[in-house]
């Protein structure tokens, strides 16, 4: 494989690991400024990022089909291949944005009712989503432009450009919050509109980094490329991950509504929650993201036995960090979450639930690093049938029977959530095992053999 230095797990890892942890800065950001106007404010952003995380799914579906496409490509050698594909998934990714920003800012109201906010949180709700919502199309061009770039082993623009988007983001928001420098207070309105700039801005320089990824440096003419046999394998991978991870965000979003049935304060200790686990979730995924461009890259290249080892070194070494991250966070988490709030009920409910995150971290691991294997292979369909059955059977089912019929509560609810994370990792696990891809990719070196030798 070409620039075995340069596609090593370490070397891709840790500008991915850097990159996300400072996006999810910007999310704790917002969490922490925002829980100075006020615990409510907190919820409001808290169900609507789970709203926007499943509308991100789209553009994460065909993003992802993308850039395992440019990384089997570019593993191949076929660099104008990889660079066509980037170019119409960054094209129909961008289009999905614009027409989802108009749908989100015309129906704010609407979607405020529909995600069960509590009476008294609707205003906010709406206007949050509204300004936030009318964005998506930068978010749409950050996913699909980054995923490009990843995949073609440069890691690290990503991450500056994380740097400098994060910068912007706590600038802003300490001066509209505050009212520093003679800006007017613009509360929960002033953030959103804050988040909105720095993605606008964000994006602009990921085009700019996007336009000169290829040997071929992009230009504006080559946008009306459009090439239907790659157009079809990047759908053929896509569309199953974009059913497999739009479920598991709607899935997401029906447990906070159920989440918000019990209580305000339940649905503000999981927002506060989802942003301590994320310490432990980031080193995970950024090491399964690295996994996933190396061995999309060996898949292309034909290193099958590679290939398979390689995803066993990512599980590993994945939960080896991803453990240690749990039980800091176990000792620590009290000090942690006393930053966003100062209600006691609120911090001790979160305390009580940070040894159930010992259990959940490790779970997500296993199944994101062999998910992620068998996604760079290509076994996306295998993926979402998997998913769909787990997450709405065991996620949805059981977080109902559980944390509604029951009356467990948040409990039920995480209980349901080890369940089905444990769930997909065994059975992606299983399905690695099989070496079903090795096959197929052995069946397309012995076609393409006889097609050369004829």
């Amino acid at each position: 494989m070409q620039n075995d230095q340069k596609m090593s797990l370490w070397m891709l890892a840790w500008p991915i690991y850097l990159e996300m942890f400072l996006q999810f800065l910007l999310g704790t950001v917002d969490t922490l400024m925002v829980s100075r106007i006020s615990d409510n404010a907190v919820a409001v952003i808290g169900i609507s990022t789970q709203l926007f995380n499943a509308v991100n799914i789209l553009f994460m579906a065909i993003a992802s089909g993308t850039g395992i496409l440019v990384a089997q490509k570019l593993g191949a050698n076929s660099e104008g291949d990889a660079r066509t594909i980037g170019i119409i998934g960054a094209k129909v990714c961008i289009v999905i944005g614009v027409i989802l920003s108009i749908l989100l800012n015309t129906g704010s109201g609407v979607i405020a009712h529909l995600l069960q906010l509590p009476e008294t949180l609707q205003p906010l709700g709406k206007t949050y989503i509204s300004i936030v919502g009318s964005g998506m199309v930068f978010m749409a061009a950050m996913a699909t432009l980054g995923t490009i770039i990843r995949n073609t082993g440069n890691t690290r623009s990503p991450m500056y450009i994380a740097i400098g988007m994060n910068v912007i983001h706590v600038i802003m928001n300490y001066t509209i919050i505050n009212g520093a420098f003679g800006v007017p207070k613009w509360g929960l309105t002033g953030v959103a509109c804050s988040t909105t700039t720095s993605r606008l801005l964000g994006a602009i320089a990921m085009f700019i980094v996007y336009r000169n990824s290829f040997p071929q440096r992009i230009q504006w003419k080559d946008f009306r490329i459009f090439d239907r046999p790659l157009f079809k394998q990047t759908l053929k991978l896509s569309w199953p991950l974009g059913v497999n991870m739009s479920s598991w965000c709607v899935t997401q979003l029906v447990i906070f509504a159920f989440i918000a049935t019990i209580g305000a304060k339940e649905l503000s200790t999981r927002t506060y929650m989802n942003t301590m686990e994320s310490f432990c979730f980031l080193i995970g995924f950024s090491i399964a993201m690295a996994g996933q461009i190396r061995i999309a890259h060996l898949y292309g290249s034909g290193e099958e036995q590679t290939v398979y080892k390689s995803a066993y070194k990512v599980m590993w070494l994945g939960l080896v960090f991803v453990q240690a991250h749990a039980i800091l966070l176990y000792f620590f988490g009290k000090d942690a979450i006393s930053l966003f709030t100062s209600d006691a009920e609120i911090v001790a409910l979160s305390v009580s639930l940070l040894t159930y995150n010992l259990l959940l971290q490790p779970a997500k691991m296993l199944n994101m690093a062999i998910g992620n294997a068998l996604t760079a292979v290509g076994e996306t369909r295998y993926m979402m049938i998997t998913g769909l059955c787990s997450m709405w059977l065991i996620a949805v089912g059981c977080s109902y029977f559980l944390g509604i019929r029951l009356h467990w509560g948040l409990y039920g609810i995480y209980y349901a959530m080890i369940a089905d994370e444990l769930m997909r990792g065994v059975l992606v696990l299983y399905r690695w095992r099989t070496k079903k891809f090795m096959t197929k990719s052995e069946v397309l070196s012995a076609a393409s053999f006889v097609s050369v030798s004829n």
